[in-house]
């Protein structure tokens, strides 16, 4: 099947999930982060407050426990399907969120990827519209399907502006 438009039999648009790289990456950040707390908070207290206050050092690891989890449900909640004349994204796990974009309302399309992304070989596809409250992104693609999303994107929105 092409990977343009692309609905089922019963015209139900097919929806695209997000590579598992950004599923680490995050995940990896959260360890990083919560062990630089914890560290951080062991030692301090440790050495101002006394060894006792040094189990607060606990805090920012049972974050991380709980973090874990709840970064694997919203990685699986994102996707995005690409229909004739828009484009949907949808995410959340407690408040849904669904964003359509006219391809005809786009007026830039960009793919960003930042220092940590590009070492886990991802990258943003960030849609702007003449509307600001429509403005939209998809985080942790793979840089050749940003790439290919952004082109696609681009030649569609410049047809329907056009009136093609």
């Amino acid at each position: 099947m092409e990977t343009g438009t692309t609905q089922n039999a019963a015209g139900e648009p097919v929806w695209t999930g997000l590579p598992p790289g950004l599923l680490r990456m995050r995940r990896l950040l959260l360890v990083v982060w919560a062990g630089l707390a914890a560290i951080t908070a062991g030692l301090g207290l440790g050495l101002l407050a006394g060894p006792g206050w040094a189990a607060f050092a606990l805090l920012p690891l049972g974050l991380a426990l709980w973090g874990w989890p709840v970064l694997g449900r919203n990685w699986r909640s994102w996707r995005y399907a690409e229909r004739a004349d828009d484009l949907l994204i949808s995410r959340g796990v407690l408040w849904r969120e669904e964003t359509v974009v006219p391809y005809g309302r786009m007026q830039l399309v960009e793919v960003t990827s930042g220092p940590v992304e590009r070492y886990f070989g991802l990258a943003s596809v960030q849609l702007h519209t003449a509307a600001a409250a429509t403005d939209a992104r998809i985080p942790g693609l793979d840089p050749a399907e940003a790439e290919r999303l952004r082109d696609r994107l681009t030649e569609l929105g410049e047809a329907r502006s056009a009136g093609l």
